[in-house]
């Protein structure tokens, strides 16, 4: 994407599943995210399913059933709608 070619992030597209697990660990560790990260095998079922591109913010519960959908991001992502949703997952343990 060209915002991404000017801010220099700039990632082969991964071929395979190793390769995609590597680029959500480098990511995780660059922005210090501590929570777990799940990575769409090659073939992109979440993707497919959900309609994921190009990223969009996902909340599963416990069960792995979808407690909040955001908007395709970046420009939809509003993440202060987030905490509330773990929140409210984390009080039903």
């Amino acid at each position: 994407m060209p915002q991404n070619e000017r801010d220099r992030i700039l990632i082969k597209d991964p071929t395979t599943l190793d390769e995609r697990r590597n680029v959500a660990k480098e990511f995780a560790e660059q922005f210090k995210v501590s929570l777990p990260i799940l990575v769409d095998p090659i073939a992109d079922p979440f993707e497919k399913a959900f309609a994921a591109w190009p990223d969009r913010i996902y909340v599963l519960d416990a069960a792995g059933k979808v407690a909040y959908k955001g908007q395709p991001g970046p420009g939809g992502f509003k993440v202060n709608e987030v905490a509330p949703v773990l929140e409210k997952l984390s009080d039903k343990k």
